[in-house]
């Protein structure tokens, strides 16, 4: 058998899963604040050595962080209004109707009303001021940077605004793709606009760039999260659509993507994105896929690719269902997919999001690209002892969780679970399940997967209240947070174990 592509997993380590809007503050969502730095300043504190969010990109209806706008943009509502106060673009008073907003959870509908005036706000004031520079570098310098991407996001960010957030496929002809809409003489309130909208970008790297710096400086590793699949209403989707399984007259998909019946759904998981058209991707060398990666390897140390399975075949459902029942196994790019990005980023650290229906193909991708795959406790007990969760079947090149963002608090999926479930935990683990996410959380430092990662929900041993995100349900995702006493009550009461499991268990 020839050698893995990628061999990089070799340490023993520990970190924790929180996305940034989960972090405490006063803006009614976590921000690129003093509070992440805080977070970051906890986890070297107790011993972890990464931190693992979901996708940064701009999220659209529904807020999944998972379906966005761009896959090379920043999300706006990470950053940090304050900064730009000092920095003498806003007020104190633009942010009070921030402040209202609830503290422990998200209200995304109200966010939206009142973030983006005072983000356009202050791009007038930059403006006008004549400035062409803040703490976050020259603004001209970026745009240069960028500018495989961020023009066309900026216009088709103007051009939604203006067609009153309707998807790009109702828009005019002559603007119903990137290339249209470039010879489309634009007026000059829309032109200002694009230029807004490239200047939010211009804050959200500039802040992101600081505290990933602050990260490294701490010994940090920050892991991110890529989908495998564009949104369709995304700009990445407008400028390409060569790129993808679209009708050439209606520009509508003619299948899209989803899962088959599993342990969340039993009609399956209608994610609604359009299919890549795999032979053009193939033709160019992979251009937009690899562009993609390095736009998020500038960002994060390590790249979780989500659903690496749609590699080796993905589910391809009939555009028009009503549920993803009608799909079909369709072959993927494989491991000529893997080769690609190898040759252009031989030292790449990527981790296989490998969960879901695995076959002995997909398993055999996994194991030639050499990536790291995933294991979930709750996954693991009330069943036979082949299971691949549970710990004595782990394997050292692997992420280890109690949960991932798409499952229950380890506390809640306890109390919900069944009864020959809870005997299987107490009797494997040898614990009386009084205190499972604890539980877990050590059966977590001591399998033999190199990388473990802990939810913060777990650490702070949180209820299903604070479960992130329920997959097929449309409304309440997304929206926890935590306070800033509950991180400091933890680091007060567990920081001495955290370095005690830390230690023994080498991580």
């Amino acid at each position: 058998m020839a050698d893995p592509l990628f061999n990089w997993l070799k340490d023993r380590s520990a970190g924790v899963l929180l996305h940034p809007t989960a972090l405490p503050g006063s803006q009614g969502i976590g921000t690129l604040d003093g509070n992440a730095v805080a977070f970051l300043q906890f986890l070297a504190r107790v011993g972890f050595k990464s931190w693992q969010i979901c996708p940064l990109g701009p999220t659209g209806y529904g807020d999944s962080p998972y379906q966005c706008f761009s896959a090379f943009a920043g999300n706006p509502y990470l950053i940090d209004l304050a900064a730009l106060v000092r920095a003498g673009l806003l007020t104190a008073d633009d942010l009070r109707p921030l402040q209202a907003l609830s503290a422990d959870r998200v209200d995304f509908g109200a966010l939206y009303e009142r973030k983006w005036p005072v983000l356009f706000k202050a791009c007038d004031e930059f403006v006008r001021s004549g400035r062409r520079k803040l703490p976050y570098g020259d603004f001209e310098a970026f745009r240069r940077q960028h500018a495989a991407w961020l023009p066309d996001y900026a216009r088709f960010s103007s051009l939604k605004e203006h067609f009153k957030g309707r998807p790009w496929w109702e828009w005019p002809a002559e603007v119903r793709t990137a290339a249209g809409s470039r010879r489309t003489p634009a007026p000059p309130q829309l032109a200002a606009r694009c230029e807004a909208y490239e200047f939010i970008q211009y804050l959200f790297f500039g802040q992101w760039t600081l505290l990933r710096a602050e990260a490294a400086k701490l010994g940090i590793a920050i892991i991110g999260d890529t989908p495998i699949f564009a949104a369709l209403d995304s700009a990445d989707v407008w400028a390409n659509p060569q790129l993808f399984q679209l009708d050439r007259k209606t520009s509508r998909p003619t299948a899209v993507a989803g899962c088959p019946p599993d342990y969340f759904s039993a009609d399956g998981q209608l994610w609604g994105n359009p299919l890549y058209d795999w032979p053009a991707h193939a033709a160019d060398g992979y251009a937009w896929w690899l562009a993609r990666l390095r736009a998020n390897f500038s960002l994060f140390d390590v790249v979780r690719i989500d659903h690496f399975r749609g590699f080796e075949s993905y589910w391809s459902i009939p555009a028009g269902s009503t549920t993803a029942r009608p799909g079909r196994w369709v072959p993927g790019p494989g491991l000529d997919f893997f080769r690609a990005v190898h040759a252009a980023m031989p030292d790449a650290k990527l981790i296989a999001e490998d969960l879901g229906t695995l076959t002995p193909a997909v398993l055999a991708l996994r194991d030639a690209t050499g990536l790291p795959g995933m294991a979930v406790l709750q996954f693991a007990f009330g069943g036979k002892s082949d299971n691949f969760y549970l710990p004595h079947n782990h394997r050292s090149n692997c992420v280890i969780y109690p949960g991932t963002h798409d499952n229950d608090t380890t506390t809640g999926w306890y109390a919900a679970a069944d009864e020959k479930t809870r005997d299987h935990v107490r009797r494997y683990l040898r614990v009386s399940g009084q205190e499972i996410a604890g539980d877990f959380l050590r059966a977590s430092y001591a399998s033999v997967a190199n990388l473990a990662i802990i939810p913060l929900q777990d650490l702070l041993g949180l209820g299903s209240a604070a479960r992130f995100n329920s997959p097929g349900q449309p409304e309440g995702n997304w929206s926890w947070r935590y306070r800033s006493e509950q991180l400091s009550a933890l680091l007060a009461g567990s920081g001495p174990y955290l370095l005690e499991l830390a230690e023994l268990y080498r991580r």
